[in-house]
């Protein structure tokens, strides 16, 4: 498997768990629109067993080299950003859930769920999209999400794309942040006002917006259950003083585009 397709099956399989992605795309193609990814995210637990490494290895692999990492004290996340040697590749974010930060409850349900990862998921060249390899209960699910939106999230979903996000940048007649929400909104689409809908400025060489995430069917132990699964972004970036563009991410926007993913609907 080359890059190109590993990319491909990440966004078929993101797009089943977020057809309003989908739509979003069709909707910018036929505005004359080519859509083209700025960075493709995701998500797993910090662990000797797992981590960013983890994920980040079949990327390496594939021409991508790791540039900068983020901190994020208060939902207790670290991450990571990858750029491959073709700057038109999507920028890769992996983050990960302190763990050892977390309550008694969340270390042992982590340490229970990695027990189901095998040798097979994690040196597979597709372990990024692997899916989720452990039963939950929707009630523990409920319990971790009391404490972590982002540990229930992993938890339901396991290891695959928890976003896409359009280039700004390369759109013909979308050149800013606010006429791309403008445009999501007159077709329905609820945005992420967490911190205003638009996160970061041109001070800060980023902005970003995103969608929430639609909720969709989820099996769990206890039955099947409507939960929010993934969100679609859109980034522009500004260029630096060497007059290139920004290629980082800015911290105290990202904290607010996890939130992307919380529960609106108990």
């Amino acid at each position: 498997m080359n890059v190109n397709e590993l990319l491909e099956n990440m966004w078929i399989d993101y797009c089943q768990l977020n057809p309003a992605a989908r739509k979003i795309y069709e909707l910018f193609t036929k505005e004359g629109e080519t859509v083209a990814n700025d960075h493709i995210a995701l998500r797993t637990f910090q662990h000797p067993k797992l981590g960013i490494e983890s994920l980040a290895k079949g990327f390496k692999a594939m021409g991508y080299a790791e540039k900068a990492s983020y901190e994020f004290k208060e939902k207790k996340l670290f991450a990571k950003h990858y750029e491959h040697s073709n700057p038109l590749q999507p920028k890769i974010f992996i983050s990960e859930l302190e763990v050892h930060k977390m309550s008694p409850f969340v270390q042992s349900e982590v340490e229970r769920m990695i027990q189901f990862i095998s040798e097979k998921h994690l040196n597979s060249p597709s372990f990024s999209m692997c899916g989720r390899p452990w039963p939950i209960s929707y009630v523990t699910y409920q319990k971790l999400a009391a404490e972590s939106e982002y540990a229930s999230w992993v938890s339901a979903f396991g290891f695959r794309p928890n976003h896409f996000t359009v280039n700004i940048n390369l759109l013909k007649n979308f050149s800013t942040v606010e006429k791309v929400n403008e445009f999501l909104k007159s077709h329905g689409y609820v945005l992420n006002s967490s911190g205003g809908e638009i996160k970061g400025t041109p001070l800060d060489l980023l902005e970003q917006s995103s969608t929430m995430a639609e909720n969709v069917q989820v099996n769990f132990e206890d039955g099947n259950h409507s939960i929010p699964g993934c969100y679609y972004e859109f980034a522009k970036r500004y260029p630096t003083q060497e007059g290139t563009l920004y290629s980082g991410f800015v911290a105290k926007s990202a904290d607010k585009i996890f939130e992307s993913t919380n529960r609106r609907n108990y």
